[in-house]
């Protein structure tokens, strides 16, 4: 008679179940037949004990090979930097544990809103599970998957709730059997999704389906309640800093211009994508007496709430020293120096001014540790030449000369922040050349359009929108007519 063949547990096969003892007895005449009845009942029980170790023995294997399975897929867990990820990767992970196909994950975190995602369901299966009716109370967690959630135990138990056999349980609404037959899953298994700290809540849940009627072992249970746990506290973490994200991004566009002015001759178009970390770049375009205009940009060392506080507070000095003595952008960038080492004395800051004159066509620049402008037109694209310059706070007395510019009729100008660069991941050399190419291929039938040019050099410098940025991007654009 063999043993039963013990489950898999995501993908790995358990341990070879220990043979069965053999059933033979000594042969006759041997020291054994010989015992006293006492020695006999000894010997027994000596025989059975190698099938009890090797019974042990399976045992920890089990636990080891579940241990080592749950570590694996934690480690997995941990390295997702981003919600989405970590709801993908906690909805495949739990499904190799309970043994499913499909799932999904809902979470309604306090304050922010509803965050649904499907492993093997789309937009259109969702819809479907938001059909099924309410039958009792509202859930617990608030989702719109009402029956597939509504029995969930209370707060703080990891235990989940299956539902064998949807066809044939008994008082369930018709219109679920309906959309179970429609998405081609005949059973589910939810688990809470806790969170137990600072104080006990329901952060939302996850569901797995069958294809045919299931249930997961106990085993399986086990280790996904195990695992849910500490995905759940990752999935608090990664929503935290989301919301901190999302207040800096806030806190940092509100320090910013909500608009660009309209002057006579000159045409603005600016792009902006907050880092991931929060730094502190910034762009202004201030309209000065006289017609002229004041474009500036630049970054301050650090990043968080108080590099974009400090930011805030350089970019507010900078308009007012601006409207004093805008037409000596070198007096403006040596005024702005003294007053962030007086101010801001653990900080550094590279800036760049430029004051415009569009009916002249005439820029003088100023630069310290900034990058260099780039001229676009249809007839050279090319860096202005400016003079090597210290960062703002760096040396006890800042110093750079000023440059002039004259654009044609039609060309552009284009101030940029050096996270721009940063973002493409290459070498500065390569990428100053990247966004050279970038501005040099803009078609001629989009050269006279400032945001069609943003779009273009930005969407050319850096194709995946999608990816993380860890630097803050500025693009200003300025279109002389």
């Amino acid at each position: 008679m063999t043993a039963p063949q013990l489950p898999k547990v995501a993908g790995i096969d358990p341990p070879v179940p220990a043979p069965a003892p053999s059933s033979a007895s000594p042969a006759a005449g041997s020291p054994s037949s010989a015992a006293t009845s006492e020695d006999h009942s000894e010997a027994g029980s000596t025989a059975a004990s190698p099938t009890a170790g090797a019974l042990v023995q399976d045992h920890l294997a089990r636990w080891v090979s579940d241990l080592t399975t749950l570590q694996e897929l934690i480690e997995r867990l941990l390295r997702t930097t981003t919600l989405d990820d970590a709801l993908q990767e906690l909805l495949r992970a739990g499904a190799s544990l309970v043994g499913a196909g499909r799932g999904l994950v809902t979470l309604h975190p306090e304050g922010g809103p509803p965050v649904t995602v499907g492993l093997g369901l789309g937009r259109a299966d969702l819809g479907h599970l938001e059909t099924i009716p309410h039958e009792h109370t509202a859930p617990r967690t608030g989702s719109p998957y009402v029956r597939l959630l509504e029995d969930l135990p209370p707060v703080g138990t990891r235990d989940g709730v299956c539902h064998p056999d949807i066809t044939g349980e008994d008082g369930l609404d018709p219109r679920h059997r309906e959309v179970a037959a429609r998405l081609g899953y005949a059973a589910s298994y939810a688990v809470p999704l806790d969170v137990a700290t600072p104080v006990p809540h329901r952060l939302g849940a996850a569901v797995w389906l069958y294809p045919e009627p299931a249930e997961p072992a106990e085993r399986r249970r086990h280790l996904a309640g195990l695992y849910c746990g500490y995905a759940t506290e990752h999935l608090a973490r990664l929503l935290e800093l989301d919301r901190v994200r999302e207040t800096l991004t806030v806190l940092h566009s509100e320090l910013l211009p909500s608009r660009l002015p309209r002057v006579p001759g000159i045409r603005l178009a600016v792009r902006h994508r907050p880092g991931a970390q929060g730094g502190g770049s910034w762009y202004d375009a201030l309209p000065l007496p006289e017609g002229a205009l004041g474009l500036a940009v630049g970054t301050i060392t650090g990043s968080g709430p108080t590099a974009i506080a400090a930011m805030g507070r350089l970019r507010a000095s900078l308009r007012a020293y601006a409207v004093m003595e805008g037409e000596d952008p070198v007096a403006v960038l040596s005024d702005l120096e003294l007053l962030l080492r007086l101010t801001e004395p653990a900080r550094a800051a590279t800036a760049l001014f430029a004051y415009c004159e569009p009916a002249l066509r005439k820029v003088v620049v100023a630069g310290a540790g900034h990058c260099s402008p780039l001229v676009l037109g249809d007839h050279r694209t090319e860096y202005v030449e400016t003079s090597l310059s210290a960062p703002l706070g760096m040396l006890a007395c800042w110093e750079a000369p000023s440059v002039e510019i004259e654009p044609a009729p039609g060309e552009t100008l284009l101030f940029y922040s050096d996270g721009l660069l940063r973002g493409t991941g290459a070498a500065m050399d390569r990428a100053f050349a990247r966004l050279h190419l970038a501005a040099a291929t803009v078609p001629r039938n989009s050269r006279h359009d400032p945001d069609a040019i943003a779009d273009h050099v930005l969407r050319t410098v850096l194709p995946d929108e999608t990816a993380e940025i860890t630097d803050d991007v500025v693009l200003l654009v300025a279109h002389f007519e």
